[in-house]
């Protein structure tokens, strides 16, 4: 048998997953949680084969709690089950350790099918987050390389400042601050300082 926490704050959600997965002859939920810090003291009693976790809950996130079960080297596997599936979400979820991230609108047989896969110690990902890891990994290949300073530029642009204020800012004179931008243009591409921004953030080398 695979046993499984499930943790969500949702009671409704936590029921019906619960029919969903106990209707699998091999597939037992042996636990519910409400918050990220109870799936955890769960996970560290019962020792399950698999912690269904949403990420966003009251008294607790889902990250901060995989992150804490890693750490604390917990047997169990942690599928990430959510409704959110935006680039921040999914990379900070994996880089804590999950073992798969799923979005709740999932066929029945999928969910089981990647419960039983994720306890064989495969990564199970929904095909739309699979795609936006692959597009990342591309962007980040393609990312241009700019200085340091180049960059605390251009998050002073993002913030509003005129080429004077981001000398006066940086101590350095504007037609330094000139050069900068001058050359962050040329490796992003661009023309001017919208552009500059939006690129540079398309990279993820502005938040």
């Amino acid at each position: 048998m695979i046993r499984i926490v499930l943790a969500d704050d949702h009671p409704v959600v936590r029921e019906g997953l619960r029919a969903m997965l106990s209707a699998e002859p091999d597939l037992e939920v042996v636990a519910d949680a409400s918050s990220g810090p109870q799936a955890e003291a769960l996970a560290a009693e019962l020792r399950p084969d698999i912690v269904l976790m949403d990420l966003r809950m009251p008294g607790g996130g889902g990250v901060d709690s995989i992150l804490r079960m890693t750490e604390a080297g917990l047997p169990c596997r942690v599928i990430v089950l959510t409704t959110y599936d935006t680039d921040r979400d999914i990379l900070r979820a994996v880089e804590a350790g999950a073992a798969g991230y799923l979005l709740k609108d999932l066929p029945r047989g999928a969910l089981a099918d990647a419960v039983r896969a994720a306890a064989r110690g495969e990564t199970v990902l929904a095909p739309a987050v699979a795609a936006r890891l692959v597009d990342r990994l591309r962007t980040q290949s393609e990312r241009p390389r700019l200085s340091g300073r180049e960059v605390a530029v251009l998050r002073l642009v993002a913030d509003g400042c005129t080429n004077s204020e981001i000398g006066r800012r940086l101590f350095i004179g504007e037609s330094t601050v000139k050069t900068h931008l001058l050359r962050a243009f040329g490796k992003l591409g661009v023309t001017d300082r919208t552009a500059a921004v939006t690129y540079a953030m398309r990279f993820g080398l502005l938040d």
